[in-house]
Order: C-alpha cells, then structure tokens, then sequence
C-alpha cells in the first residue's frame, strides 16, 4: 500500500518581468528572453575577428532572429581582458555600419549597443538602437548616466572592478554579493534622481572576478532580485566555464547550458549569448520546469 508523502518542491525563482520604453514603443516580457551578441570586432574572445564583416554580420543578425532572440547586442570594442582600448571614431566607424542595416532589415528587433561611451550611445540612440549596454556602469564616462536620462533609453548597468585592462590583475573582495548589492543600491538611487527608471542590472561575470567570485555570485544571483530590477546574465563561453572544465571557449558550449539553466532557476530574466538556439531551447525547458 501507497502512503503519501509531503515532498518540499524544488525552489525556482520568479524572474523580474521586463517593461520598458523605446523608440517610441512598449514593450514587455513576462519570461526570459535572449539577446543574441554581434561583435563587430577583430580581437573578440571567442571567435577572435572571424565572421565580422558587414554580409557575415549581417546574415549571422538573421539567423539568431530566426532561432528566437528577442534583441541583438551589437559591439564594436572587445572588452576581454587586457583588450586594447581604440579610439571613439574607430568603435564608431565599426558600428554604424551594421546598426543602418539592421534599422532597415530587422525593424521589428530590438537592438542594444555595447558601449561605455556616451557620444556612441547618443549617435546609436538617434541611429535607432534600443538600449545601452554599459559595462562600466557609467564609471567610465561621467557623462553616460545624464545622456541615458536625456533619452530616456532602457540602460544595462553592469559591474566592473577597475576596466578590461586591469580587472583580472587582482580581483579582491570582501564579500562580493554585499560589495555588489551595495553599488547596485547606490546607482539606483542616482538612476531615480535622474527620472531613468528602465535598467537592467548586469553583475558583470568575469569583469573583475576570479572564477570562485563568478560561482558565488551565480550561486547567490536570486539574492540581487531584491532590488527588483531585470537580470541579465552573460556567461556565454567565458573562463568560468571552460576553465574547470580543462577545454577552451570553442568548446564550451555545454557547459554554458548547463550554467544558463541555473541562472534562470536564481532568477535571470536575459541570457546574453553567442548561441540562441541552444539558449532559446535552454528558456523552454525551464518554462517547462516551472509549470510543473
């Protein structure tokens, strides 16, 4: 004979709906979604200048629209480690290009810029792009904040300790989940006394952390929905998941998946990635957990 028995349910947490304004337009998301990454650039860690070319830009654009990504965040600067810095006319010149085309091609997507510089993210605002995706958190232009407000532009605030130059120097924290709800607590307040209430908050795997910080703060990630903002995750084939597994970032896509799946169980509402189809698949299955 059967008994019935009480069985605690594994613990899934509910992402932060994402609601904003763009261009003119609504939008809202009340599941995860994926952005897909453009890089318009000759040093990207991960397919290091391959396919950056306008055609291959461009086809590779249609290609993650057709396997789901909701928004395309292009780069014209690599922001590994050690990257070398270029010049604004340069990052510009990179992106213009591929932001004119898609405006025309792809108008239904949403597009993101990944810049920290203010001037890029107004000419991209203007060009059509629909949010800024700073990896600095605005510590690297002081203008970048007032020129968000001004536009009233969706703003991806990540974390960085010092810049793609020095960050992986020497890593140190106290207590990174405390250090990083802090600096999100005060930008929010600077976010709120500037009017910009769409943000994102991005804790900036692999920007200034050690492998061990990038655990914690996954493991920890649930913790930062607190503050009732979106967030966005980008993990995609970094050294958090390639190293422990002894490969490199060609072959990391499994890993990545498996990590995708866990940041959405801690609450991600946007997976940042190379690869949208598996990320799309990846968002399905955890839809499929939670109903369950």
């Amino acid at each position: 004979m059967y008994t019935s028995l009480d069985v605690e349910p594994v613990f899934i947490c509910n992402m932060e709906a994402i609601q904003f304004q763009a261009q003119g337009k609504h939008y809202e998301f009340k599941e995860p979604i994926v952005m897909g990454i453009l890089n318009a650039t000759p040093d990207s860690f991960y397919n290091k200048g391959r396919n950056n070319s306008l055609p291959q830009l461009l086809e590779q654009a249609h290609k993650m629209v057709m396997e789901g990504a909701a928004i395309l965040d292009i780069g014209g600067m690599s922001s590994r480690p050690n990257a070398t810095l270029i010049s604004e006319q340069e990052e510009m010149d990179r992106i213009q290009p591929i932001i004119d085309i898609l405006v025309k091609e792809l108008p239904s997507i949403l597009l993101s810029i990944d810049t920290f510089r203010s001037r890029i993210a107004a000419n991209a605002i203007q060009a059509g792009v629909h949010w800024i995706n700073d990896i600095s958190g605005g510590e690297m232009d002081d203008d970048m904040l007032e020129t968000i407000a001004k536009y009233k532009a969706p703003y991806v605030c990540m974390h960085m300790q010092g810049t793609p130059q020095t960050m992986q120097v020497f890593p140190t924290y106290q207590n990174i989940v405390q250090e990083l709800l802090i600096f999100f607590q005060i930008k929010i307040q600077r976010f709120q006394q500037l009017g910009l209430e769409d943000v994102i908050l991005d804790v900036g795997f692999g920007f200034g952390k050690t492998i061990a910080h990038n655990y914690t703060l996954l493991n920890s990630l649930d913790t930062f929905q607190q503050l009732h903002k979106p967030l966005l995750v980008g993990i995609s084939r970094k050294s958090m998941v390639y190293k422990p597994l002894k490969t490199n970032a060609e072959e990391a896509l499994n890993g990545t998946t498996a990590l995708h799946m866990i940041a959405l169980q801690k609450g991600a509402s946007i997976l940042r990635v190379h690869d949208v189809k598996e990320a799309v698949e990846c968002v399905e299955l955890w839809k499929m957990l939670r109903e369950a």
